[in-house]
């Protein structure tokens, strides 16, 4: 199975995310039942009214959230409603990656005031995200995902439309995208597009839910089946568009993904050892997907090095300077390649570990009904570090833990 995020017209929100999984068959009664809880855990908030019904939306049959709340509170510290969340998650027995999403979601939120602003992030006060609908978003999100099972799904993003103009907000008119969007979105691998609409069609909340849900980005649509169809709609009105979020349920029509790599391709005969693998750290870290060093020989009898780099559109250019300034080479072969690749997706988790808390990234490949998992090495080298222990024992360790969380690893 596959879901497509498609916000490359009207952006995104989180009522707009919440809408389009109601919209795709999330139960509302668990959704209404379970957020109006929410109450006992942030004071000063009453939820007056809550439904979710089908309205046109520019000719766009749409689910649409009707919210009537009643609150005394102009800000909030996001720990406040971090500690709600945490504990309203807890008390409606959510899955444990239920759990670690929405914790994850306000989390981003919060991270992006905290660096916007310079300070540390139990003191970060959210202004426009301090009501109690950032924390329906969230938690309604969360519930909506497990109700339909699609944590375990491959869930991409098509380009997110962040429109244009300016915004106007507590800290006064900025250009739009914001801040908050672009700090969210930053290194989340989610590419962006504006249009001529002069306002802001993305919002921080739905971004920090977006980066959480959708671990790729893809300007077009995989090869898919498709099962069903999610509209949710958005609270503005325009001439231009229909303001609906549109999310994609379908089946692979094959058990492979497609992308598009650039292969970058170089010959140097003069260049030592060292400064070779000193050039794979540096071009990895520019981007790369992958870097290979093959031995050869070439005219005349000269043995030669090809260094062969894997790499996005994006991050070309950088690498090839990097080639350029480390080897001297002075030309580079630049071709483009499509590839076949197992369908994966990579999961953050916080994991608690000899009594230490670890963030642990893993990637989970699907092929053929079989789920396998890899943990990320340069986080199993610095948590054996810590726990000192060996890669081998901590490696024991941590996929232990992972398995726990989702038996389908077993």
């Amino acid at each position: 199975m596959v879901v497509v995020i498609d916000p490359q017209i009207a952006g995104i929100s989180g009522d707009m995310i919440l809408c389009a999984l109601v919209d795709l068959g999330a139960n509302t009664t668990k959704i209404i039942e379970g957020v109006k809880r929410s109450e006992k855990f942030l004071s000063d908030s009453i939820i007056k009214q809550i439904d979710f019904k089908k309205i046109e939306k520019h000719g766009i049959n749409a689910t649409a959230l009707f919210l009537e709340i009643d609150e005394n509170v102009h800000e909030r510290k996001g720990i406040e409603i971090k500690k709600a969340i945490v504990n309203l998650t807890k008390e409606l027995g959510l899955s444990d990656k239920a759990k670690v999403f929405a914790e994850s979601c306000i989390d981003t939120l919060i991270n992006s005031e905290s660096k916007i602003h310079g300070v540390p992030t139990d003191t970060v006060h959210f202004h426009e995200a301090s009501s109690i609908d950032t924390l329906i978003d969230i938690v309604g999100i969360a519930i909506a995902i497990d109700d339909l099972c699609m944590f375990n799904e491959e869930i991409t993003c098509m380009p997110i439309c962040v429109g244009g103009g300016n915004v106007i907000f507590s800290h006064g008119t900025m250009s739009n995208p914001a801040s908050a969007i672009l700090e969210i979105l930053k290194n989340s691998k989610l590419s962006i597009c504006g249009s001529q609409v002069k306002d802001e069609l993305t919002t921080p909340t739905g971004a920090s839910i977006l980066v959480n849900l959708a671990k790729t980005s893809m300007d077009y649509y995989p090869s898919m089946e498709i099962t069903s169809i999610g509209y949710g709609a958005g609270k503005k009105d325009f001439n231009e568009f229909s303001n609906v979020l549109k999310i994609v349920k379908g089946t692979q029509k094959n058990n492979f993904q497609l992308d598009s790599v650039k292969i970058l391709e170089t010959n140097v005969d003069d260049v030592s050892g060292e400064i070779m693998g000193n050039l794979i750290e540096k071009i990895m870290d520019n981007g790369a997907k992958d870097v290979s060093i093959y031995h050869g020989i070439t005219k005349k009898g000269r043995p030669t090095n090809l260094i062969s780099v894997i790499c996005d559109d994006a991050f070309m250019y950088k690498i090839m300077d990097t080639l350029v300034i480390e080897t001297g080479t002075l030309g580079i072969r630049v071709t483009t390649s499509n590839r076949f690749i197992v369908p994966r997706t990579t999961y953050d988790v916080k994991l608690t570990l000899d009594g230490k808390e670890f963030s642990v990234k893993y990637k989970v490949s699907s092929f053929k009904g079989k789920n396998d998992f890899k943990i990320e090495f340069d986080d199993l080298k610095s948590i054996s570090n810590a726990l000192n222990k060996s890669i081998k024992e901590t490696e024991s360790l941590i996929r232990k833990k992972i398995v726990e969380l989702d038996a389908d690893y077993d």
